[in-house]
């Protein structure tokens, strides 16, 4: 187990190929991928074949393509159980790439079982991401989108010091988000994380 960050309460590690069904029992619930699923309106889960096939080896190969980025296993420190995800990786090479991020934009995001909501762990961790790739990485800006109506994330990147940018619309679901970003300077002149 290859630990990536830690932080009081949190340990972030890298994927291993034994992580998939982590990852399907973490996706199977549709109140976790209820922001994440655009335009699939059934919220079905993503099946465990797709898991491990397609998502979980296209995060193994980011710790080669993109060294200090990419997806990082969740463990809870007081429980040392998965919690969920966390990421912090090239713009570019998320979903919504060129339409919506820029060359030097670094994304950071999660993902974390609906019973660790509200505890503060995507404020800790997305914090913990942020400080460094500024401090450590050389990021020059940190992104970030949402679903307009995903109100808890859009707190949460609010929380870490990122600042509203700019409106979107998703052009394959036609629905409303929000882009916020943090450059490097801002971080450096504020020290919000």
């Amino acid at each position: 187990m290859k630990i990536f960050l830690e932080t009081e309460r949190l340990i972030l590690r890298q994927f291993t190929e034994t992580d998939a069904e982590l990852l399907f029992q973490l996706d199977s619930d549709p109140e976790v991928t209820r922001f994440t699923k655009l335009g699939d309106r059934s919220r079905t889960p993503t099946s465990y074949n797709e898991i491990k096939n397609e998502f979980l080896p296209k995060v193994l190969r980011y710790y080669q393509e993109y060294p200090g980025y990419g997806f990082w296993v969740t463990i809870e420190k007081s429980s040392n159980k998965f919690i969920g995800w966390f990421h912090f990786r090239p713009g570019l090479d998320s979903y919504m790439g060129a339409t919506l991020y820029q060359v030097d934009d670094i994304e950071v995001g999660y993902r974390l079982q609906r019973k660790m909501w509200g505890k503060g762990y995507a404020t800790e961790g997305s914090k913990a991401l942020i400080r460094k790739g500024f401090l450590e990485l050389e990021t020059q800006q940190v992104v970030a989108s949402a679903l307009s109506e995903n109100k808890a994330s859009i707190r949460v990147m609010e929380k870490v010091g990122l600042k509203f940018e700019r409106n979107f619309v998703y052009s394959e679901s036609q629905q409303a988000g929000v882009k916020y970003t943090l450059s490097k300077d801002d971080f450096n002149l504020n020290k919000e994380c």
